[in-house]
């Protein structure tokens, strides 16, 4: 008994060590109001950020887009529940509490740019690496790293990016068609839809990607993922993707998820791979 009261208590402090060298702060996106305004006139942009203590950081950082098909954000499983994971690797990690759309695509990819900006700016004083900054997004917060990582502006342009079961085309046969609609509105042209469509735009300069998504995923088409590891393969673009056979669709870091444990050994692996 005593000897399980000691690795109580050596487990705790261990804990606690950790949160309290943890550093959390949130800051806002606009703070002098943001370029396009949004439907929604109370929405606000902002970041929560999360250092990892002095002793592990590695100076890696990613910047966390969480899904929700462009009507709402997932940002607990999908967001700030994947800080610690990230922390305990020595890496920042930043969640983005984007402003949805609501019709005005410019909204959510302009705070997406700006997310990214605000870190390459402050990466000295956070101690993290300018050029190590990686992107992960679940569902359309995927759309959004992708969209970043072939379209964004150098300021804005991550190192990396992960993609967990991502919207990545806006064209007809394969989109995600509600939020598709709360990206666009009702309305929207095949050259809007294409420009929108980060498959359409993957170059040799592209970073280096990790896709994973479930084959019985009955809201995004696994063909997403596929066909935009297809144009990173094509484009000598270093790529990996995992497929596994069913977990549907929002799983992000949820332990009932029936391949969490494995997905979590892929997920470190890769970043241990550069």
């Amino acid at each position: 008994m005593i000897q399980k009261k000691t690795l109580f208590l050596f487990l705790f402090c261990l804990v606690s060590t950790f949160v309290n060298a943890q550093k959390v702060f949130d800051l806002p996106i606009w703070p002098q109001g943001a370029p396009t305004k949004s439907v929604d006139r109370d929405a606000r942009a902002n970041l929560r950020v999360y250092l990892p203590a002095d002793r592990v950081s590695t100076g890696r950082a990613v910047v966390i887009f969480p899904g929700g098909a462009y009507k709402q954000l997932n940002d607990n499983h999908e967001g700030t529940q994947w800080a610690e994971f990230y922390n305990h690797l020595g890496i920042a990690a930043i969640v983005v509490n984007y402003r949805l759309p609501a019709g005005k695509e410019e909204v959510p990819m302009e705070d997406a740019e700006e997310a990214m900006r605000i870190v390459k700016r402050n990466a000295a004083s956070w101690k993290i690496r300018s050029n190590d900054v990686g992107v992960m997004g679940f569902g359309v917060g995927g759309h959004l790293a992708a969209m970043l990582s072939t379209t964004g502006s150098k300021a804005a342009k991550p190192d990396f990016q992960i993609l967990f079961y991502p919207l990545i085309t806006m064209m007809a046969e394969y989109t995600f068609q509600e939020a598709h609609d709360n990206f666009f509105g009702k309305h929207s042209g095949k050259k809007q839809e294409r420009n929108y469509s980060p498959d359409q735009k993957v170059t040799r300069v592209t970073p280096r990607a990790l896709i994973i998504l479930c084959d019985d995923d009955p809201v995004v088409q696994p063909a997403n993922g596929i066909n935009y590891y297809t144009e990173l393969y094509r484009n000598d673009v270093p790529a990996s993707i995992h497929i596994y056979p069913k977990g549907g669709h929002g799983w992000g870091s949820n332990m009932g998820f029936e391949y969490h444990l494995e997905m979590i050994m892929e997920l470190k692996a890769w970043l241990k791979s550069f």
